[in-house]
């Protein structure tokens, strides 16, 4: 199960009874899910006013930070195309997977420096984050471009004769060439009508060269053949084909252009080569900056929740719990009868109500319980917002 709850509890004599009153109540007499304390530094508090603004504030960090970190995890699937299957394992926070990092989490002090105020730490990561994503809409925007280019040239490379670069599929010796005279043109003709084109080619128009049609290549249902005609009546004998169901493909031999073509294919193949390496690593490292960022996210949320809630002295313990799916509701039960005390109101209105919005204590969260509780889906693959 790749869901965590989030909580905290006020403190009793000390942070330590509170943790093992509510293991003993949870994991090591009932087995309901598997507990881990929660590391939260001392953070400067600021006053009242102050964390009542950031609360919302950090709700909505919250959605744009997990929002983002989801989009590089979706990317990198992209990427990895036929090698999606290691998708999970690509995903990483801070060199761990993601549930040994959030249930050994450590605040990442150099980063998010415990001596500023709750609001400049937030702002670092929300423009961390906001540049994480701009630099991913420009490196997926060159990349798509790069891969879209290719898969055309592949799709020409095998699409119907109506549509598919002929150069593969010609010889110099299909071709007059250097005359000041004749040429030779390509035609597209359906299968059902190679007869047809064999009785009524050289009578399409004058100066036709007499039997100089050739089948070089065929589909599952056209052919592609070669007619040599004087340069004059070219576009007379379009017109006539054209009439006939007969379909003229504009093409000019010229080896040095066959010759660039190829190497455009070869070209694009080796730029996407060359890009898929570094962009996989960006994704990856970026994929665990956005990850973190988002459960430190979470941390202050906690300790802007409990200061609210519990008020001061800072004085509560935060838990990281790893709820067993088929105990999951009575898990919640043990909870409220542990903490009901703390506000009997949200007991009364958690199972019949949508949301609640109580200033500083949430605003509007859907799930509102007398302890601090937020949800960590740590399901990248998956898992929808």
């Amino acid at each position: 199960m790749a869901e965590y709850w989030l909580i905290s509890a006020p403190g009793d004599k000390t942070c330590q009874q509170t943790w093992e009153t509510m293991n003993n109540h949870t994991s090591k007499q009932n087995n309901l899910c598997a507990n881990y304390k929660f590391q939260i530094p001392d953070l400067k508090v600021g006053t009242l006013d102050q964390l009542v603004g950031l609360s919302d504030d950090l709700g909505k960090l919250d959605g744009f930070v997990e929002q983002i970190t989801r989009k590089v995890a979706s990317y990198l699937g992209e990427v990895l195309e036929d090698q999606k299957d290691k998708l999970q394992e690509n995903l990483m926070a801070n060199n761990s997977d993601l549930s040994t990092y959030i249930t050994r989490f450590q605040w990442d002090i150099a980063k998010y420096p415990i001596k500023q105020s709750l609001r400049n730490i937030a702002d670092i990561i929300s423009k961390q984050v906001g540049q994480i994503d701009a630099d991913l809409k420009t490196k997926s925007t060159a990349y798509n471009n790069l891969k879209g280019s290719l898969q055309n040239l592949e799709k020409k490379q095998t699409g119907s004769l109506l549509t598919r670069n002929l150069a593969d599929l010609v010889k110099k010796e299909h071709f007059i060439l250097d005359s000041e005279y004749l040429t030779t043109l390509l035609v597209i003709v359906p299968k059902s009508m190679f007869h047809d084109w064999q009785a009524h080619y050289e009578k399409l128009t004058d100066m036709i060269v007499p039997r100089s049609t050739v089948l070089i290549n065929q589909d599952n249902e056209y052919g592609l053949y070669t007619v040599t005609l004087f340069k004059k009546v070219v576009e007379e004998f379009k017109l006539h084909a054209r009439e006939k169901k007969f379909i003229v493909r504009e093409f000019t031999y010229n080896e040095e252009e066959l010759a660039a073509g190829k190497n455009e294919i070869t070209k694009l193949v080796t730029d996407k080569k060359k890009q898929f390496g570094p962009l996989v690593r960006w994704l990856k490292v970026n994929f665990s900056e956005c990850f973190c960022a988002w459960i430190h996210v979470k941390a202050l949320r906690v300790f802007v929740e409990s200061v609210l809630r519990y008020g001061l002295p800072v004085n509560f313990q935060a838990i990281l719990i790893h709820p067993n799916k088929k105990t999951s509701k009575r898990l919640r039960d043990v909870l409220n009868q542990l903490y009901g005390h703390l506000d009997s109101s949200a007991l009364q209105g958690s199972g019949n109500i949508d949301s609640v919005d109580i200033p500083g204590l949430g605003f509007g969260q859907s799930e509102y319980y007398p302890y601090v509780y937020y949800k960590i889906n740590v399901d990248m693959i998956d898992a929808k917002i």
